[in-house]
């Protein structure tokens, strides 16, 4: 015979423990944005940003602090994955998220481009994640995408990192 009412109130139990650990895992998020309220808002893409050097589909898998890879940076939909189309152009690095805060890199706050293996909550192969460095007010994020064709990430390092080579000696010329 089973014991109906210790069934059910192990069910309940169970549910209300579940319900509990979402609802941390919420106000800690909640949190880390509100420590990171200090990030200015996100730069708008310009109205013509110029002519498309490459463009690419595929998951934007988060930010974080540059170097620091596991440390998640969630203010303002940094820190929420999305399907992305990626373009860059003269004018920066445009990142449009379907469901999710479109931003924009002017060119002038790349850094840098490599091929890693992991950012916060996203491991994958050695050279399976393209992760953009970019300056947004004090703070250097990274910020790591994964195109649908893998292939195109070499590209994108090689642009990228040739267009902020060019930007730093224009403005050492200056």
């Amino acid at each position: 015979m089973t014991d109906w009412a210790a069934r059910i109130g192990w069910v309940v139990g169970l549910a209300l423990f579940v319900a509990l650990v979402y609802w941390l895992m919420r106000e800690g998020w909640k949190w880390r944005g509100t420590l990171q309220g200090d990030l200015p808002e996100l730069p708008a893409a310009p109205d013509d940003p110029g002519p498309a050097h490459l463009t690419t589909s595929g998951r934007y898998h988060g930010s974080t602090t540059a170097g620091q890879w596991l440390d998640r940076i969630v203010a303002h939909g940094l820190g929420t994955r999305s399907r992305a189309e990626l373009t860059l152009t003269d004018a920066g690095l445009d990142v449009v998220r379907p469901g999710a805060t479109d931003f924009f890199v002017p060119a002038a706050q790349l850094r840098e481009a490599r091929l890693d293996k992991g950012i916060a909550g996203k491991v994958l192969t050695e050279g399976g994640l393209l992760v953009v460095t970019w300056a947004h007010g004090d703070r250097l994020i990274d910020s790591g995408f994964r195109s649908d064709h893998a292939a195109e990430h070499h590209a994108w390092v090689e642009a990228i990192n040739s267009m902020t080579t060019t930007t730093t000696r224009e403005g050492a010329e200056r």
